[in-house]
């Protein structure tokens, strides 16, 4: 396995749809591991393949508590099948935004369609902080930040405090 590079915003790559696998193959398992290993490498409890420049319909969660034993989950081309009409408020944040968080208000259980990494058709039904970060991760494929869902205010806020630490890292 190997680490890969995580994208951070406002990288162009993180606005643009990704494209549905075909097959999950040896290729898109190896993908999946190697995003495995990125997220847990970067404390993160999810990751969408466009976060680390591939524009493939693929995202791995896991949001096992560091006590717990990992409970990975490797999806391809997921997609949500239903949403409950109850929301709920948490907080997020994302690897591809470093320490930037916000108050998003999303579904608190959903039902979702996927292929699992043997090529197998899987639904799963997630509430509390697996939905929201199935949700959080499906939005990347479809070039969707979580700072999307703010006000612009709160949204312009932190893009322009990304572009300072971006700034300061390049005279670094």
């Amino acid at each position: 396995m190997a680490r890969l590079s995580i994208l951070f915003a406002p990288d162009v790559q993180l606005k643009r749809r990704a494209l549905p696998v075909e097959q999950v193959d040896g290729e898109v398992r190896r993908l999946m591991d190697d995003m495995l290993e990125t997220m847990h490498g970067a404390n993160g409890i999810g990751l969408a393949a466009p976060q680390v420049g591939v524009l493939k319909r693929i995202i791995v969660v896991d949001v096992a508590r560091p006590e717990e034993s990992p409970q990975p989950w490797r999806m391809a081309n997921p997609e949500i099948v239903w949403s409950s009409d109850d929301a709920v408020a948490g907080e997020e944040g994302c690897l591809s935004l470093p320490e930037q968080y916000a108050e998003v208000v999303r579904p608190s259980r959903v039902c979702v369609r996927y292929l699992d990494h043997q090529n197998e058709m899987r639904e799963l039904e997630a509430s509390g902080l697996l939905a929201k970060c199935i949700q959080h991760e499906i939005d990347h494929l479809d070039g969707v930040l979580f700072v999307d869902h703010l006000t612009s205010l709160k949204r312009g806020i932190i893009l322009r405090k990304l572009a300072k630490q971006k700034r300061q890292m390049a005279t670094v």
